[in-house]
């Protein structure tokens, strides 16, 4: 039977394995053979750094080979249908790293192909980044059902996988949206049902008052180019600056996915300061997805 990456909410207890294999893979004990004789088609819609390269670089640790495709560069979605797609990628490969706009795309290649198909992005959710951000807030405070966590900002892709991410490993979540860019409601209503500790609030005071980890992201992500005037007014309060973060617990952590507009989401010296674990974040994207990696191939 295959298996399938897409959201962190499927993984249940599983999720667990994943963050300590994630900090195995990272002291040097991965399986270099285990994508030995296989190739992994890396789709991607949107440009990346960092999930390219964690994906590139870990498919050549665990001794597999891929293919980087971009639209520019195939037919996807363009004069053929994605289903057609689908069925002749699963033809030449062992499977798929996808990162598109819409989850239904990613969903129509899990459909209609037939090899695994891990979800790098969609508008929908960011499932590898917040897995990796998780496992380094592990790393720092290993009793994740102790921690308090903030969201500043978008209720975006990345805030949909947090939640879902506090429902699975089961740390207190709270989220200061402005209220036209509030996360997926039924992500939440999902999540609240199952148990999960999340809050929705306005202010960014109140989401990081007494916070172990602070996270943001931009204020306009790929694709969301022309609402910047209409979002930079949105935002103008959601700025984790020191002030802000002094409202957080003792020793807390600045938590930003990367890339980061210093002086609009973020201060610089927040971001280059003690506190931020960024690039800590950024390096086990690398770690995280060679966990999941095992996890879809093993």
């Amino acid at each position: 039977m295959l298996k399938h990456f897409v959201r962190i909410g499927d993984l249940g207890k599983e999720a667990q394995v994943l963050l300590q294999r994630a900090g195995e893979m990272k002291a040097g004990r991965y399986p270099g053979e285990l994508l030995r004789g296989k190739i992994l088609l890396l789709i991607f819609e949107k440009a990346s750094t960092r999930t390219r390269l964690s994906f590139e670089v870990g498919i050549r640790r665990l001794g597999g080979q891929c293919i980087f495709m971009t639209p520019a560069e195939s037919q996807l979605g363009r004069s053929e249908p994605i289903a057609d797609t689908a069925r002749v990628i699963s033809r030449y490969n062992d499977g798929v790293v996808i990162r598109t706009f819409s989850e239904s795309r990613l969903r129509q290649i899990i459909e209609y192909g037939s090899i695994p198909v891990i979800n790098a992005l969609t508008d929908e959710g960011h499932p590898c980044q917040v897995l990796s951000d998780v496992f380094t807030m592990y790393e720092h405070r290993p009793d994740l059902t102790a921690l308090k966590v903030a969201w500043v900002g978008d209720g975006n892709n990345m805030a949909n996988s947090l939640i879902e991410a506090a429902g699975v490993f089961g740390f207190a979540l709270t989220l200061a949206c402005p209220e036209a860019y509030a996360p997926d409601a039924g992500v939440l209503e999902t999540t609240l049902k199952a148990g999960g500790r999340v809050r929705l609030v306005r202010d960014p005071a109140e989401a990081c008052a007494g916070a172990d980890f602070v996270h943001t992201d931009v204020w306009a992500s790929m694709g969301q180019e022309e609402e910047r005037l209409a979002r930079e007014k949105a935002f103008s309060g959601y700025y984790v600056d020191k002030k802000l973060m002094s409202l957080a617990a003792p020793g807390a952590c600045f938590m930003h996915c990367l890339p980061a507009h210093k002086g609009e989401e973020v201060s610089e010296d927040v971001f280059e300061g003690p506190a931020s674990i960024v690039f800590d974040q950024a390096e086990n994207r690398l770690h995280m997805q060679m966990a999941i990696m095992e996890w879809v191939f093993k």
